[in-house]
């Protein structure tokens, strides 16, 4: 499905490529029992539509690296072709559904979720490595999917002219484990989670806290606290940028990702990098969906304005 395609990508994705199915209930339902929703939308999503679509609309030359099933709506292939996302290495497997993520968020904006893996989830079955963007690429970010499928990659790309983020997500705590996480982390030049992540993440590393993690650089996100930046163990603190309203955080962390790489394709420092992440995840908390309110580079640039070249 990918087709030819020549650019060659600054960024290089994985993560899944899922139908999110979003409901939102005034609360969450006790056991054996069902609250009525108050609502419910269907997008493409996923941790590597997510951040590619959002980088590539931000003006990052992009690479989305995955596999989905034979019944991925044509309309949502367009809509990331749209984005001029670099898709030869987006690749259907006829013998799989794709993944796919039962989001329900309550009036607290809380989340739950229930998720099928689909083929990213067992990539290493499918014979087919995709690396050749990556390859080529600046940075390459490692999102959710197969430990085995990635820690593979990792090791064929490492490279002291690429940067390599780690980034496991919810799944940290359920597909990887210590030997695994040391490997990936061993490899990578920055890992990214939230302060739920982070427990794990400390864990596995078998320090006392998250300055002690063994990384060049560690980015751990905090919602409504803002997120952290660790360098040698110095913490930065990196502020929550406002959004002129919260509808649903479905997608924030990717918009942070994703806004963090266009500082960096636009040659900014990391801190400041990350504060335009912050701004790209503003916008993005303001509709349902995690695609749904994209920036422009000149609009997450003006809301990060304030903030840049002045901290640290």
């Amino acid at each position: 499905m990918g087709g030819r395609d020549l650019r060659s990508p600054f960024l290089s994705v994985y993560g899944h490529i899922t139908t999110d199915h979003i409901m939102s209930v005034d609360e969450f339902p006790a056991e054996n029992t069902s609250v009525n929703a108050l609502s419910k939308d269907i997008h493409v999503g996923g941790t590597g539509t997510n951040i590619a679509v959002i980088a590539s609309a931000l003006g990052v030359p992009t690479a989305l690296c995955g596999f989905v099933g034979k019944d991925f709506p044509k309309g949502f292939t367009k809509f990331i072709r749209s984005k001029k996302v670099i898709m030869n290495e987006f690749v259907v497997q006829e013998r799989y559904y794709t993944a796919q993520a039962m989001i329900i968020n309550d009036s607290k904006k809380e989340q739950r979720a229930l998720f099928y893996q689909g083929p990213q989830g067992s990539a290493s079955t499918l014979n087919n490595v995709l690396k050749k963007n990556a390859g080529k690429s600046k940075y390459v970010h490692f999102s959710t999917g197969e430990p085995d499928y990635y820690l593979n990659i990792m090791s064929s790309i490492k490279g002291n002219e690429r940067n390599i983020s780690f980034d496991p997500a919810q799944e940290i705590h359920k597909i990887w484990n210590k030997e695994k996480f040391t490997k990936a982390l061993g490899m990578s030049d920055m890992l990214f989670c939230n302060k739920y992540e982070a427990v794990s993440a400390v864990k596995y590393s078998s320090v006392n806290g998250v300055s002690e993690i063994d990384a060049k650089m560690v980015v751990c996100t905090k919602g409504p606290e803002g997120s952290e930046l660790y360098v040698n163990g110095k913490r930065t603190d990196i502020p929550v940028i406002d959004a002129k309203r919260t509808v649903d955080a479905t997608g924030a962390g990717d918009a942070y990702r994703a806004g963090f790489y266009a500082g960096k394709y636009n040659k900014y420092s990391d801190v400041d990098a990350l504060v335009i992440g912050a701004a790209a995840a503003s916008f993005v908390v303001e509709e349902m969906g995690a695609l749904s309110n994209i920036p422009t580079w000149d609009m997450a640039l003006e809301r990060a304005d304030r903030y840049l070249g002045k901290i640290g």
